[in-house]
């Protein structure tokens, strides 16, 4: 059985959509899963998440870890914005 999502996520700013694409860049050009794969791109002011498994427990696995990464660095920058 194949899966697919696609997480279409819409950014405040530019800066956060730069942060978001450095930061997740290497890890969709490094795929290490076997059963899933994962594609990045924009649109306008929104992130593009597409990923593609095997089944839909691989598919599970990874939308948790990249929207754990996406979270982890949102909150990074509000807490940096914050303090300057």
């Amino acid at each position: 059985m194949k899966a697919k999502a696609i997480v279409r996520l819409t950014l405040k700013s530019e800066i956060q959509m730069n942060a978001l694409v450095s930061a997740l860049s290497p890890e969709v050009q490094r795929q290490i899963a076997v059963r899933s794969k994962v594609a990045l791109s924009t649109d306008t002011q929104a992130l593009v998440l597409t990923v593609e498994a095997e089944d839909t427990i691989a598919l599970r696995a990874a939308l948790n870890a990249y929207l754990r990464w996406i979270n982890l660095t949102l909150n990074v920058l509000d807490v940096i914005t914050q303090r300057t």
